[in-house]
């Protein structure tokens, strides 16, 4: 009797744990927006001129790579989940009918058991699932990061790229001047080409320059719309004043003890190796032996019905995992030498960049210092060639330095502010930190 319910019983919620998943059709066309007011908000001002902190905004919240990689949270609790279960216990069962011979009824058999090996390691089964679980979360939060930190160094370029072009413009326009006067000079067999020549070869350096920058700042463009969700061809507009905080050494300074806390790939390297303890401690208990217990009955063809314990047991005479015990470990450490080497390797790159901004800032106020007494000169060359005291090849030349300083300002200017992004995405200044549960990570 007990035969006949279960059988049913258990092809019933066989059938109910069938059920399909709903579908879920891919999209059929990009889903680029044509323009910046069609991006996701979320409280962000998107109208008129974007500032560098706008810009990284809208990126974490359009861009369609931290969209797709969101969607492992969901995967990484799932898991979870399944760790969590309880295993299914295990029904046999037997029917034997009567064929020949001096019995009188049908005789059957049934046996139900739970594997005691997967209830021990279910705890530790669970805590890597856990871990893994925040491992993944803070993968996450690191690649939101990076791809602030990438909007914002693209568009901190895009804007003083955008400076240089107006300064080469000025010195192209200087040039070009001098070379056509050249060229009508010549002509009236005034001047020779030889002395021209020069002229043409500093208006077609400065010409090569412009368009080299104009395709760069076109591929600057394309990937800032890439990381923002746009099409290619649509223009964000930038405020010119890129709103960089001030540089604060002390600030990084003081930021550096607290880095493997603030730092998303570092926390999520802890989780990882908090996941493989887990693991290991899963790969210790595994060496219990296997172990089914439950209870078997059944009635012969005699009708006589017995019921009693049944085990299983695994003999551990060859096996006793220490195979994946010795994988786990040398995981373990392997996971173990690359945190260190991360966390060196991090601290390294904060103190590197430290020094460099520190150079730059140094060649910045020297070479504004030479931009002032280029200034005055300049201007000096304006008052005499307007008064005929000095040609037009001086004036163009002392002119002309002028704007070679203004360059080079500008072109430092551009590698500081990029310094500085860099490094606050890698401090995490301005950013969340992530809090690692109670309980020190195994060592």
């Amino acid at each position: 009797m007990l035969f006949r319910l279960l059988i049913p019983a258990a092809f019933g919620f066989a059938l109910a744990g069938c059920a399909g998943p709903a579908d879920l059709p891919l999209p059929t066309k990009p889903g680029l927006a044509d323009s910046v007011g069609e991006l996701r908000h979320g409280g962000t001002e998107a109208s008129g001129m974007l500032t560098v902190t706008q810009v990284g905004l809208l990126a974490l919240q359009n861009n369609p790579d931290l969209l797709a990689i969101r969607a492992q949270h969901g995967l990484a609790q799932a898991q979870v989940l399944q760790a969590g279960l309880l295993p299914n216990p295990q029904f046999t069962g037997a029917f034997l009918p009567l064929v020949a011979g001096v019995g009188t009824t049908p005789a059957w058999n049934a046996g139900l058991g739970e594997d005691i090996r997967t209830l021990i390691t279910l705890s530790s089964s669970r805590k890597a699932a856990r871990a893994g679980a925040r491992q993944v979360d803070a993968q996450i939060l690191w690649q939101e990061w990076q791809t602030l930190g990438q909007a914002r160094l693209l568009a901190v370029d895009i804007i003083e790229a955008e400076r240089l072009l107006n300064v080469l413009a000025r010195n192209r326009d200087l040039f070009a001047g001098r070379y056509a006067k050249s060229q009508r000079a010549v002509a009236a067999g005034n001047e020779t080409l030889t002395v021209s020549a020069p002229d043409l070869a500093a208006l077609q350096t400065i010409t090569t320059q412009i368009n080299d920058l104009r395709r760069q700042q076109l591929a600057r463009r394309h990937q800032l719309n890439a990381l923002l969700g746009l099409a290619p061809d649509v223009a964000v507009p930038l405020d010119p004043t890129p709103d960089i905080p001030a540089w604060n050494v002390a600030a990084v300074a003081q930021a550096l003890p607290t880095l493997a806390e603030r730092r998303p790939d570092l926390v999520a390297l802890q989780f990882g190796y908090r996941a493989q303890n887990a693991k290991l401690r899963t790969a210790i208990l595994s060496r219990f032996p296997n172990l089914v217990f439950g209870v078997t009955g059944g009635s012969d063809n005699a009708n006589v019905r017995n019921a009693g314990p049944q085990v299983s047991l695994e003999l551990p005479i060859f096996n006793q995992n220490q195979g994946n015990i010795a994988i786990e470990t040398a995981t373990r450490q392997q996971l173990h030498d690359e945190y260190a080497a991360r966390l060196a390797a991090a601290s390294g790159q904060v103190r590197a960049m430290m020094t460099e901004i520190e150079l730059l800032s140094h060649q910045l106020e020297t070479v504004r210092r030479d931009l002032a007494g280029a200034q005055r000169v300049a201007s000096q060359a304006e008052a005499a060639f307007a008064a005929g005291n000095l040609d037009e090849r001086g004036y163009v030349e002392l002119v002309g330095a002028r704007l070679t300083k203004e360059q080079e300002i500008v072109t430092i200017e551009q590698s500081l502010l990029d310094q500085q992004v860099a490094i606050a995405t890698l401090v995490g200044a301005g950013m969340p930190a992530i809090a690692i549960p109670s309980g020190d990570i195994q060592q």
